[in-house]
């Protein structure tokens, strides 16, 4: 009977270290496409262009919301990188492109960090 609990304790085990592993992967998916559209995000920014602005850091948000769901370690800048995604989508339809690409800038910022760590 023991025999059969330490089978059954390892393959748990290795079932959750495995999903673990698939979580994580995908969270690293998600913040390197969310990183992708905040850097295009930001060069639009600098180039004035609102508009394309706008849907690159809505799409960058999308990743990063996907991102904070999928990993804990890395939730604080996860977080933060939304809240910046936010206010950059906020001035962008204003038509703001500076105000909008300094929160890209510190989206980006807190995006690295999150895969750094």
């Amino acid at each position: 009977m023991k025999l059969k609990q330490a089978i059954a304790i390892t393959v748990i085990g290795a079932l959750l270290y495995f999903s673990s592993q698939v979580i994580a992967a995908d969270a690293r998916q998600h913040t390197t496409e969310a990183i992708k559209h905040a850097e295009d995000a930001q060069i639009h920014g600098k180039a004035g262009h609102s508009k394309a602005l706008l849907d690159h850091a809505q799409e960058s948000l999308t990743h990063a919301k996907a991102a904070e769901k999928e990993s804990a370690e890395a939730h604080q800048h996860i977080t933060e990188s939304i809240k910046h995604l936010e206010e950059a989508i906020a001035h962008a339809k204003q038509d703001h492109a500076e105000e909008a690409t300094k929160h890209t800038a510190e989206a980006l910022k807190h995006l690295r960090h999150s895969v750094t760590e």
